[in-house]
């Protein structure tokens, strides 16, 4: 028998984030972190896994869908699909693989590509702060390219949970924030048709 869901749960607002990277970076290891608390260190490679979870964001509750991709080469061809069905991405790369943040940039061309929409919310990760004396790619010359985007860049670690909520949170109120100035956009542009058809009448 399947289980009763909670009243109101299929109103709740559902937010879809997709976790974008090389292969190894760390982006299941964010994930599970932001959702079960706990740290998984063995690295297994990801086709793509999907989670859900109920969050409280200025004091509304919301759910965020979390599609967890595959990073390596062989799945660039199906990854058109799942970006098409996001609302906002999480480009990770390791702090420690210099490797990981040349491949961003191929990462954010391929979304741009699918989505076209420059403003897409998207914010640029670098994960294992938490190993700093393996450190290859600068935080300035990290900054320098989400300028370069127009985005924002945070670091984590998903082994300490550096800044894992700040991440999925700061990309949510983003997306909330561009749905409602759509949202009111739209709003504006039918006052304005409506008062032009009463003119003409």
């Amino acid at each position: 028998m399947a289980a009763n869901k909670p009243k109101g749960q299929n109103s709740l607002a559902l937010h879809k984030v997709i976790m974008v990277g090389s292969g190894g970076v760390g982006k299941s290891a964010l994930t599970l972190q932001f959702m079960y608390d706990e740290f998984v260190e063995d690295y297994e490679p990801t086709k793509a896994d999907s989670y859900r979870k109920k969050v409280v964001l200025d004091g509304e509750e919301v759910q965020i869908d979390i599609l967890d991709t595959a990073g390596q080469e062989d799945y660039a061809a199906i990854r058109d699909n799942y970006f098409r069905s996001g609302e906002g991405f999480l480009c990770v790369f390791s702090i420690t693989e210099l490797e990981s943040f040349a491949a961003t940039a191929d990462f954010r061309e391929q979304i741009l590509r699918v989505k076209e929409d420059e403003n897409v919310p998207f914010l640029l990760v670098g994960n294992k702060s938490d190993l700093e004396d393996k450190r290859q790619v600068s935080i300035e010359e990290a900054k320098n390219r989400a300028d370069q985007w127009n985005v924002n860049y945070v670091e984590t670690s998903a082994k300490t949970r550096a800044n894992v909520d700040k991440v999925i949170t700061h990309l949510i109120t983003h997306l909330i924030t561009q749905r409602i100035s759509c949202q009111f956009l739209r709003y504006t542009c039918l006052l304005l048709f409506i008062v032009c058809m009463l003119k003409l009448f």
